[in-house]
């Protein structure tokens, strides 16, 4: 077993239980949707919580398959990992059959939990940013990287998440909407690429 291999199979679990977690509570609010009023904002909060983590685990290839083993960096793989799952623990709401009257309001659950929310998923994405700077100051390959467009994204997604969290309804709204479409954007941009590769061959029958 590599060293990525290694670290991978400890972060690659942690980041599986966010998954797991939105996939839960998605599920949990559809079972209880008689008495839930979804509106949009803790759906599209879900789907962008849930492309921000595929794209931790895409990074994770990127940035550790050459990493050696060391206690530093699982280290910082459980804390980035633990703060995804704190963030999608926490986008729908526990749904008890204690409360079986009860109304449940995803809006208001967004209202009351969109600060911690993105403020968890701005400090994962703030760790393997300096972390992602600190490689590109030491390596050439990393180096090699930059671009506008590198830069830019930083700047969208790093804007983009504060202003969910902490500006006026209306803004956070529209920050929510652009955060989702530029990781469309990204998830489409990637398909493209493979598109125009060839996609992937089948490996020999009985290999």
């Amino acid at each position: 077993m590599s060293a990525f291999e290694f670290f991978f199979s400890f972060y690659g679990l942690l980041l599986g239980l966010s998954v797991a977690e939105l996939v839960g509570g998605f599920s949990r609010v559809l079972h209880e949707r008689q008495r839930v009023r979804f509106g949009w904002r803790t759906p599209l909060l879900a789907l962008f919580v849930a492309m921000d983590v595929a794209t931790f685990w895409s990074q994770a290839w990127t940035i550790f398959r050459g990493a050696p083993f060391n206690l530093a960096l699982l280290f910082i793989g459980l804390v980035v990992a633990a703060t995804f799952y704190v963030a999608a623990s926490v986008t729908f709401p526990r749904v008890t059959a204690e409360g079986v009257d009860e109304r449940i309001d995803l809006n208001d659950h967004f209202w009351a939990h969109r600060r911690l929310i993105f403020s968890c998923i701005l400090a994962a994405n703030v760790i393997i940013g300096v972390i992602f700077v600190a490689l590109m100051s030491v390596d050439a390959g990393f180096a090699s990287l930059s671009s506008a467009r590198l830069w830019i994204g930083f700047a969208v997604f790093g804007l983009g998440s504060a202003a969910a969290a902490f500006a006026p309804r209306g803004i956070a709204g529209c920050a929510l909407i652009a955060l989702v479409l530029y990781s469309l954007f990204n998830v489409v941009r990637s398909a493209l690429v493979l598109i125009e590769a060839g996609g992937w061959s089948l490996p020999p029958m009985g290999s």
